[in-house]
């Protein structure tokens, strides 16, 4: 057997008890569904957990200050609301459209910064209007050759002229290197489409594009047409929404890249802007088992935001079977252990991963229990213990699927670990601590 834990869950281990469970009341459940910062529904993500359960672990486990990382950021929840309880929230993500969600919430741009720019833009735009709507009229009568670079039929389609005008020129007049208009990407990105009068485009729902062939069928045979919706008017709108709470004080900080050397890049980040350098806690969910293909179904806005959605697919390898898996997650912990606090706490949410493709897997059962022993206990953590939190269907993303909907992942399973037996001790003892779920929070009690 493998080096891990000490004593007790050692000899449970041995005996063949499983891991210890972790008593954690799941009362991010009972929260309201949009809980938390209001930076944090800039745009749906698939695969991504509440803010609410970010919280719970953030208030228990870490002090304001303290640097929380997660290495598989999607869309930025964990350090968006670290950095809104007065942390260092620190994010890393391989996929460059999680990246920019990222970045944009912890490097935001101040409410009149935004203002401001989209004024200069809409003036920009009433300038040239003619040119831009005779583009897009070219483009959707021949998607493939009609504009300087071929466009996606679905992406033609699913506009009216006007929006898709609009759209064409925001696309080339944004630099994503820049704060405020990588800021003003994402929001436009988030009402893209949508079923209601806030979005751009009512082909698609809001929470993932629909497979292209798909939304060609659907189109053809409804004789779509989108409606008529001012992009302008419509980010002015989601600026509003998103700017409810006044931005985090505490610093943010997004980083590009491979989480198997997160930790170390984050530590190197951190130190070269004079802020503590170790981490007192990870938050992470690692990519479900051969679930999600985060290109394929953002397809539409990794279009806008100059992306490939192929060649985000294809770096990510969703692919991995157990094994290969194991040895990711093994890689991603070692690192993380040498950048953590001499007390610091790792949790990571697994997701249980009962069919692939729609087939019985054995695959990813009892996942949390496997990415310990294989992966954790050798780069020298000590075990908490496991929660379960069951997924209810009616409750994910996925849940607009069909039939299938909500079975690949009907549990959760939340691995928590000490970077050190102080640690373990630490996750321990907080584990029952009271949470105060107001928002703004009136106080956090961490140990």
């Amino acid at each position: 057997m493998t080096a891990g834990p000490t004593s007790g869950s050692t000899l449970q281990l041995e005996l063949g008890l499983g891991a210890p469970r972790l008593a954690l009341e799941p009362e991010w459940k009972a929260q309201p569904r949009l809980w938390g910062h209001s930076l944090h529904p800039m745009c749906s993500y698939l695969a991504s957990f509440p803010a609410a359960l970010s919280h719970a672990f953030i208030a228990r486990y870490s002090r304001p200050g303290d640097v929380v990382l997660d290495p598989f950021s999607g869309r930025g929840t964990v350090p968006l609301q670290a950095a809104a309880e007065g942390r260092i929230g620190v994010g890393n993500d391989l996929n460059p459209f999680a990246h920019l969600l990222t970045a944009a919430k912890v490097e935001a741009p101040s409410l009149a910064e935004a203002r401001t720019r989209v004024t200069a833009l809409r003036l920009v735009w009433a300038s040239d209007t003619a040119r831009w709507l005779d583009l897009a009229a070219a483009i959707q009568a021949d998607p493939a050759g009609g504009g300087p670079e071929p466009v996606p039929a679905e992406v033609a389609m699913a506009f009216h002229p006007r929006t898709f005008a609009q759209l064409l020129f925001l696309r080339d007049a944004f630099d994503l290197e820049t704060r405020v208009d990588r800021f003003l990407a994402a929001a436009i990105a988030g009402i893209l489409h949508g079923k209601s009068l806030s979005y751009l485009s009512t082909l698609m729902p809001n929470t993932f594009s629909m497979a292209p062939r798909y939304v060609r069928d659907f189109a053809a045979r409804t004789a779509f047409a989108s409606p008529d919706r001012d992009a302008f008017d419509g980010l002015e709108a989601k600026l509003t929404r998103l700017y409810r709470d006044p931005l985090p004080r505490s610093p943010g900080l997004a980083l590009l890249g491979d989480a198997r050397d997160a930790g170390t890049r984050a530590a190197r980040a951190l130190k070269a802007r004079g802020l503590p350098a170790r981490a007192r806690l990870v938050v992470t969910s690692p990519p479900y088992l051969r679930v999600v293909k985060y290109g394929y179904y953002n397809w539409l806005r990794t279009w806008f935001l100059g992306f490939d959605a192929r060649a985000i697919d294809a770096t990510l390898d969703d692919a991995h079977r157990r094994l290969p898996y194991l040895e990711f997650l093994g890689t991603v912990l070692s690192d993380l252990r040498g950048v953590m606090a001499d007390d610091g706490i790792v949790v990571l949410v697994i997701g249980d991963v009962a069919t692939d493709r729609g087939r019985a897997s054995t695959d990813g059962h009892d996942l949390a229990d496997q990415v310990w022993e294989a992966a954790a206990a050798p780069s020298g953590f000590r075990l908490a213990g496991i929660a379960d939190d069951d997924v209810h269907a009616n409750r994910k993303m996925t849940k607009l699927w069909g039939p299938e909907a909500g079975r690949a992942t009907q549990i959760d399973r939340i691995l928590v670990l000490g970077a050190t037996e102080a640690g373990r001790r630490r996750a321990r003892s907080a584990a029952s601590n009271p949470i105060d779920w107001s928002w703004p929070p009136r106080g956090l009690r961490a140990v």
